[in-house]
């Protein structure tokens, strides 16, 4: 039933009130920049709207938005750009727009800059998590979020995962605000100041837009520098360096590994998370936490429950939040069972490194559905875990590359198409000498050969799963 009127359910939004009165620019008209017009309407502001997309300005103009080239504007008569984190700041070099503004003296920010502006304003110790890294960004803002809301918390979840940050519910006492960032979101963020700040991990990623890692790092680490306490990773060099410096300079720190047992931290033993200060007490117990198999995971895991924890939350309500957590859509996702097999949904794998984390987090059984658009490198560096697999499902234009890996080291099975390989692997688990085997749909690959996005391609294995003879979702 629609209901209209008074008694319609509004739309969450954050107006943006610190530019009432003012002209601002704004570049980028996807989903967030969208957002971020209406936000701006919504407080006062008037925004002036453009995109290289002519369907993007053309739903602005009948959204009733001001759209006109931002080349053609008067400068002086503007307060700010706000720029798409989808467009280059600086590297390989700063987009048309960045320059103008530049010019004018006018300051260049982004969305969440809007949002930091507006809970200064609003509720400046309103509880904000802010979550970045390289890897495990999305699964580890999500559990975070998960684990408040299932304690019976106001969580609002979104930035770089699923809703605007402008499109949630306004920053007010009690409300936690679980925000994912992207190294070009922090960068348009000069006034970010999360309650708390997590950084998972660093690995070369971006470089195009960043230059150099040692940029792409410095960028990342003004998110844990500016957080009232910092949670940090440091099983690799950079985010040891990250926490050595920010002791240095007093900074309350957690250290995050799975490496070592710390002198002080949370550590990661097997499928268990223990506090250590001299001593070990155990935290929490991944143990039979289907949706966080895996190392990855685990980290992710230790990050979401020092993140609780220093939340004020109990270990007994983030034990129930992290044995309830159902996981990301795409990403290692227990879609449900076919007789005694277990299907996973891995479609975000889009290359090796992520496949090798889903084929590390099965000992055996591993019936691998693999293919698609292929990408640099191919599935080489998988070989250790080739053991592992039972048999593979090839589709997708990957499909003679790939057999030529496995050549006489796994045994396969050209399909073609994906709805063929799961029909394929679904009759081989019937007979397989495996307790629990595992049908993995981990591609290894990008999805635009036979599909949109990987999204796409994992709603389509979930279909196919579906009409699979004696399918048990879930």
């Amino acid at each position: 039933m629609v209901c209209d009127g008074e008694n319609a359910e509004e739309t969450p939004m954050i107006p943006v009130e610190t530019f009432r009165g003012k002209k601002v620019a704004l570049f980028g008209l996807g989903g967030s920049g969208m957002a971020t017009a209406e936000a701006l309407r919504a407080g006062g502001a008037t925004p002036i709207v453009w995109d290289d997309a002519e369907k993007a300005v053309a739903k602005a103009r009948e959204a009733g938005f001001e759209a006109r080239d931002l080349r053609a504007l008067d400068w002086r008569e503007l307060s700010a750009l706000i720029l798409s984190p989808g467009v280059p700041l600086t590297h390989p070099k700063p987009h048309w727009s960045v320059d103008l503004a530049r010019a004018a003296g006018v300051e260049v920010i982004g969305d969440v800059e809007l949002f930091c502006r507006e809970r200064h304003r609003l509720t400046p110790d309103a509880p904000f998590v802010a979550i970045t890294g390289t890897n495990g960004k999305s699964t580890t803002t999500a559990l975070i979020a998960h684990i408040l809301k299932s304690a019976g918390y106001d969580a609002q979840l979104g930035g770089n995962i699923g809703t605007p940050i402008l499109a949630l519910a306004p920053p007010a006492a009690g409300r936690f605000h679980v925000i994912e960032l992207s190294s070009y979101q922090i960068d348009l963020t000069p006034s970010l100041d999360p309650t708390i700040g997590l950084l998972l991990n660093l690995s070369p990623d971006h470089l195009d837009r960043h230059g150099t890692m040692e940029h792409y790092a410095s960028v990342k680490e003004r998110l844990v520098k500016a957080a009232d306490a910092a949670i940090i990773g440091v099983d690799d060099g950079f985010c040891e360096a990250i926490a050595v410096r920010l002791d240095h300079v007093g900074k309350p720190i957690v250290r995050i590994s799975l490496k070592e047992t710390l002198g002080a931290g949370i550590h990661v033993r097997g499928r268990e998370i223990f506090a250590w200060r001299g001593h070990g007490r155990k935290l929490a117990d991944l143990t039979g936490i289907g949706s966080l198999r895996g190392d990855h995971n685990a980290q992710n895991a230790a990050a979401a429950v020092a993140a609780c924890l220093k939340l004020g939350l109990s270990e007994a309500e983030i034990q129930a939040g992290l044995a309830s957590f159902p996981g990301l859509a795409h990403r290692m996702e227990e879609v449900g069972r076919v007789g005694k097999a277990l299907l996973v949904n891995d479609s975000k794998a889009t290359n090796a490194d992520s496949t090798e984390k889903a084929l590390a987090s099965f000992e055996k059984g591993i019936f691998w559905i693999l293919g698609g658009k292929p990408k640099a490198g191919g599935i080489a560096m998988l070989a250790p875990y080739f053991p592992r697999v039972a048999k593979a499902y090839l589709i997708g234009e990957a499909s003679d590359e790939f057999a030529a890996t496995l050549e006489g080291k796994v045994a396969y099975a050209q399909c073609g198409t994906l709805d063929k390989a799961l029909e394929a692997a679904a009759r081989d688990t019937k007979d397989a000498d495996f307790a629990e085997p595992v049908i993995l749909l981990s591609p290894s690959c990008a999805s635009f050969d036979q599909f949109p996005n990987f999204e796409i391609r994992g709603q389509r294995f979930r279909e196919f799963a579906e009409k699979l003879p004696g399918f048990q979702a879930r």
